[in-house]
């Protein structure tokens, strides 16, 4: 019997020796979780002011184009943000799903030792990320390398991103563990809420240091639109003003409009359900309804696929720029072509897989000359392929990780049957049988996973065509809208539970 367990059991001792936050052994009382939940919330806005020590002033974001969904500030402790947690799980889950690493995630034990080793691979992922970018991009200024030496200095910030790192993950473990929700989507929305709101009311000008004007009008969409309202005589308005304030960057009125549509979208499908019929086998009149969501893969499939097209980026620009004499791959344009000072990609095959921007990064230049420099010399046909490839790529990407996500955190039709049976409720018409609740549940739940994984990449496309009020991303809006909703559904569950104990068992929390 050992001999068939996975090569991973190896890891296993240091798995379990591995620093971590301890579960609690009882019921966490709904003001503590709250209290770590608020907490931890706070500490990562002052993580995210807390900047590295002798980080030269012209660093390079590598990650600027998907720094909504990395939940980490620029040129901070917190640089590399959910990054390393998300890329482990993904690694991970494709071992897993390739059977390269035999585990069964339905057994108890398989499944710890699945999150003790993630837990490690997380570390090993901060230096993989680290790594290449001090040595690449977050260089060390001057007066630091003149202090302590130049393999000094950027060892000293590989340790920072190190420290910042593991703080994250240790907050996103407290917080899963103590507090309520998760800590990776609380980060998330907490980067992108601030990102919507300074980019729908910011009154600053669009260039630091210029005075205002209608060259050079205030960031915000609302500001800026009154601004160029107030300022513009008739002549300039129908001579180009109303193509400035609706469709031209920054935060043009057309990205404020389609961040509503899908926050009320997303709204509408999170409240859409199936719900099945339960009884209690002993207690005659005690029923319920147990709530299959359309959204039921929640935002995770959209987390995994915007983080993996991140560190294809990340990777693609380093052998471009920096690893130039590596083999085939090194300089290569073909997979990633890089202007100077640029983190976007304007040829190859990380241009095809690069998000759109707005209405003005794509359907414009196809249709309207003055715009084609956004097409950095490629023809119309080919950004309209891009858009194909890439909205392809998303949608199948989500589907993968969304299916594997469900089996991983007992979400599968065998694991609701499982939690159905334990707490004494049994589908009206049907043998109390978990083999029985599996069959029916397995009618529902696969196709939900799939619907809901196409859904949210489709939204997260969608929003991204259209584009959004504080650059965002149509993927960080769409992730920030179902944490706010599902982190709203979870308090209020834990005040049931609060009122009502019994509660408990029926909801697994006990």
């Amino acid at each position: 019997m050992a001999e068939e367990k996975s090569k991973l059991y190896l890891l296993k001792p240091l798995a379990e020796r591995w620093p971590a936050i301890k579960k609690p052994k009882g019921h966490v009382h709904f003001r503590s979780k709250i209290m770590w939940t608020g907490l931890m919330l706070v500490l990562y806005y002052i993580l995210t002011q807390v900047m590295i020590y002798g980080l030269a002033p012209n660093t390079l974001d590598m990650f600027s184009g998907y720094r909504a969904i990395m939940a980490g500030a620029s040129g901070s402790i917190v640089h590399l943000g959910i990054g390393p947690i998300v890329t482990a799980s993904i690694i991970l889950q494709l071992f897993v799903g390739a059977k390269l690493i035999k585990l069964d995630l339905q057994d108890e034990e398989d499944r710890a030792l699945y999150q003790g080793v993630q837990k490690v691979l997380v570390v090993i992922m901060i230096l993989v990320e680290a790594l290449p970018q001090v040595f690449g991009y977050l260089s060390p200024s001057d007066a630091f390398i003149h202090a302590v030496g130049s393999g000094t200095a950027r060892g000293l910030i590989v340790l920072q991103l190190l420290i910042g790192g593991l703080i994250v993950f240790w907050m996103d473990e407290l917080i899963s563990k103590w507090g309520i929700g998760s800590g990776i989507s609380l980060f998330i929305a907490a980067g992108v809420s601030e990102a919507v709101i300074t980019g729908s009311i910011n009154w600053l000008p669009y260039t630091k240091g210029v005075p205002m004007s209608i060259t050079n009008p205030p960031v915000g969409v609302i500001p800026k639109t009154i601004y160029l309202s107030t300022h513009m005589n008739l002549g300039q308005l129908v001579g180009g003003g109303f193509e400035k304030i609706f469709i031209s960057p920054p935060n043009p009125v057309v990205a404020l409009i389609g961040t509503i549509v899908i926050f009320l979208f997303v709204v509408y499908a999170e409240s859409s359900r199936v719900e099945l019929p339960l009884a209690h086998g002993r207690v005659r009149g005690a029923r319920g309804r147990y709530p299959l969501r359309l959204m039921y893969a929640s935002n995770i499939p959209v987390i995994l696929m915007a983080a993996l097209l991140a560190n294809l980026n990340m990777f693609a620009l380093l052998f471009y720029t920096r690893l130039q004499n590596v083999p085939l791959i090194g300089h290569a344009w073909w997979i990633g072509k890089y202007l100077p000072g640029s983190t976007q990609p304007v040829a190859g095959g990380m241009w095809y897989l690069t998000r759109p921007n707005g209405l003005y990064s794509w359907l414009f230049p196809i249709i309207e000359p003055s715009y084609r420099g956004y097409l950095y010399g490629h023809a119309a046909w080919q950004m309209g392929l891009k858009i194909i490839v890439y909205t392809t790529v998303f949608l199948i990407g989500c589907i993968f990780f969304g299916k594997f996500w469900i089996e991983t955190t007992n979400m599968g039709p065998e694991a609701v049957a499982r939690q159905i049976q334990s707490s004494g409720m049994q589908i009206p018409g049907f043998r109390r049988d978990p083999r029985v609740l599996k069959k029916v549940l397995a009618r529902y739940i696969p196709a939900l996973t799939i619907l809901s994984s196409a859904i949210v990449g489709a939204l997260a496309v969608a929003a991204n065509l259209i584009g959004t009020a504080g650059n965002t991303t149509g993927t960080g809006l769409l992730l920030t809208v179902g944490i706010v909703i599902r982190l709203y559904e979870q308090i209020a569950k834990e005040q049931a539970v609060e009122m009502h104990p019994v509660l408990r068992k029926f909801l697994g929390m006990e």
